[in-house]
């Protein structure tokens, strides 16, 4: 299995996650452990009463039709194809579900932005989402995916004002940071960075990732690691 994770990390060992030792200290290599655990894909759904028991921790993966989701998925848990890319933006319309070693749910939500999407298709996505936000107990974050190219767009800003009336934590991860210059991806994470502070509901961390170098990567894993433990929750 591939991992992401930074250099000098342990090697995998047969128990992934000890419950005690230094592993418990620290984030990174915690975040490492939890998601070189099994993955495997649960179900798609299309609609609310074909949603999966809310019996652990979910994590929801939310942006733009041609972010990178599904890149950033397969790089957290070290695999290839776990989540599925395509060409063609906005290819998946449906609620995915992962089991991450039966200790974390990952949710893979529709891309969103797709500007040649039938009005129907938007309305039911719409609905889908909406329902899923505010009926979803074990839901502990939604991390919004912006491209670092291109910073905030209306969609995004659509998305966090549903996410803030849905009274929904979320975390604002930037995708394909070594696309541009250190100066440039400086300047963008600023400019997110003070438009995030007045959303009620956005965490104030940003993470700058990339799933070509695994640049952030290992941060993010420590970060939703620390939500599958339970810790700096805000729902």
């Amino acid at each position: 299995m591939d991992d992401h994770a930074s250099p000098g990390s342990k090697a995998l060992t047969s128990d992934p996650t000890p419950s005690t030792g230094a592993a418990d200290a620290d984030p990174v290599e915690t975040g490492r452990l939890l998601f070189a655990r099994e993955c495997r894909f649960m179900m798609g759904g299309v609609s609310l009463d074909a949603l999966p028991p809310a019996d652990l921790p979910e994590l929801a993966f939310a942006g733009r039709s041609n972010v990178g989701k599904s890149s950033i998925l397969n790089a957290l848990t070290g695999r290839k194809t776990l989540a599925r890319t395509s060409n063609t933006p906005g290819r998946t319309q449906e609620l995915n579900f992962f089991d991450l070693g039966g200790r974390l749910i990952l949710v893979d939500m529709p891309g969103y932005g797709f500007a040649s999407a039938p009005k129907a298709q938007v309305e039911r996505w719409t609905r889908l989402i909406e329902g899923f936000l505010r009926g979803r107990t074990v839901l502990r974050r939604v991390i919004v995916l912006v491209d670092s190219r291109h910073g905030l767009k209306d969609s995004d800003r659509t998305m966090m004002k549903m996410l803030d009336q849905a009274a929904v934590v979320y975390q604002v991860v930037l995708t394909k940071a070594d696309k541009i210059s250190e100066s440039a991806l400086a300047a963008v994470t600023e400019t997110v960075r003070a438009e995030i502070a007045s959303r009620v509901a956005a965490h104030p961390t940003l993470i700058a990732t990339s799933s070509e170098t695994g640049l952030g990567i290992a941060e993010l894993r420590a970060e939703l690691a620390a939500l599958a433990r339970g810790e700096k929750t805000q729902r």
